[in-house]
């Protein structure tokens, strides 16, 4: 199975706004914004405390990594370096332990060695959705593939029917500009069938699995 999940989008379907830097990995974006409707959870991987919240969210959250075998990112999700690597220096924005815990292949045009960090695994390959797809599905030996971001790869996947289930956070912000996954979800609706949760921490939970 190929799925979305916790993938979080502002009210006007944003997934990070505009001038990503080193210092500001979302643009324009606040993750702490965007993110708010997870990060007070009990199942919160960043948490270093006992406490936290519990409920729907604290349930999608904890589902993060449920049967996953391996993700895909586009390389903005990787880093802020466009063009050809200058240097291998940039390992990501996650320090020494990157939460995903599996194999990640970063769709780039440019070539890279692979490294392990912990015990992720980051490898950098080119293709067409199809053909990165059927590279991770291989890394992740009968598991679940999750889609991981940013934006305009989830869409790439979408528009190309690679997609089995998604769930998005729709947070009640707006971004105005960015990296967009759609202008309405309801543009979804001819291939997916779809819930729509509302949360009490005042997001929306859109469910979609194919039709």
């Amino acid at each position: 199975m190929v799925r979305v999940h916790n993938f979080t989008v502002s009210s006007d379907g944003y997934g990070a706004g505009d001038g990503q830097s080193l210092e500001r990995p979302f643009g324009h974006a606040d993750p702490a914004d965007l993110f708010a409707w997870a990060t007070p959870t009990a199942s919160w991987p960043a948490r270093s405390d006992p406490d936290g919240s519990r409920g729907l969210d604290d349930h999608l959250v904890r589902e993060f990594h449920r049967n996953v075998g391996a993700e895909i990112m586009g390389r903005n999700k990787f880093g802020p370096v466009r063009g050809p690597w200058p240097d291998h220096e940039w390992r990501g924005w996650w320090g020494d332990d990157p939460p995903f815990h599996t194999p990640v292949l970063v769709m780039t045009h440019h070539d890279r060695p692979s490294f392990t960090l912990s015990d992720t695994t980051f490898h950098f390959v080119a293709g067409s959705p199809a053909e990165v797809l059927a590279v991770a599905l291989e890394a992740a030996d009968g598991r679940d593939v999750r889609l991981g971001g940013g934006a305009d790869t989830i869409r790439q996947f979408l528009d190309a029917g690679l997609v089995d289930t998604l769930h998005v956070a729709v947070v009640p912000i707006e971004l105005g500009s960015g990296s967009r996954l759609w202008t309405s979800p309801e543009e979804l609706l001819d291939r997916y069938h779809r819930d729509v949760v509302p949360s009490p921490s005042g997001v929306e939970h859109h469910l979609f699995w194919r039709r």
